[in-house]
């Protein structure tokens, strides 16, 4: 099973850590305790339809066209390579703390419907769990399933471990250094699995 689940887990992991509107919109959620498990279920749910999706779609393209996982594969590092790098370069020039809002609270219907926004409309998302955990899941043959499986248990873990630990991470998200390491180290992570992919192509 670790064959398969846990490089799945590990890169939907990379993936999914980095801030973005996405995140940061769950994380300001759990700092004012608002539809927290309703905004988490949504985003772990999308990634996981996004990731079979991708996982399914490249299973049955690569028969059909056998030169897609190599090109998807360069691209997933060159894109990998790009995403550690401005990482790095946010973790140089970033000077500010995320700040929850401090706005009326929302319904849960404007809330939901912010949620799928922040997730749908992000073109990022469709690289992440289609284009690359797809490309990558190829590598896996029969196993592809047991990588999804990998992927979406990181994202449950990570959208209900951030919505719901917000509230112990107020503090530390306050200080805008805190953001700068976890820049570093998630760029470090994903120029490490960009030269993992061209290495073992």
């Amino acid at each position: 099973m670790n064959t398969a689940f846990l490089p799945g887990f590990l890169l939907g992991a990379s993936l999914i850590v980095a801030i973005g509107a996405q995140n940061a919109f769950v994380l300001r959620q759990g700092l004012r305790r608002e539809h927290v498990f309703a905004v988490s279920l949504v985003c772990a749910l999308s990634d996981a339809v996004l990731i079979a999706a991708g996982v399914a779609g490249f299973g049955a393209l690569i028969v059909v066209l056998p030169w897609l996982a190599p090109v998807m594969r360069f691209g997933g590092a060159a894109f990998l390579a790009a995403y550690g790098l401005r990482n790095l370069w946010s973790a140089w020039r970033k000077s500010g703390a995320l700040n929850p809002s401090d706005n009326v609270p929302k319904s849960l219907g404007a809330t939901i419907l912010t949620c799928l926004a922040f997730t749908w409309l992000n073109p990022h998302v469709y690289l992440d769990t289609v284009v690359l955990l797809g490309s990558v899941s190829t590598r896996y043959a029969d196993q592809r399933m047991l990588f999804a499986l990998g992927a979406m248990t990181s994202s449950f873990l990570f959208f209900f471990s951030l919505g719901y630990g917000a509230r112990l991470l107020r503090p530390l998200f306050a200080n805008p250094r805190a953001w700068r390491i976890l820049d570093v180290l998630i760029g470090i992570s994903m120029l490490a699995l960009a030269a993992k992919l061209v290495l073992e192509a």
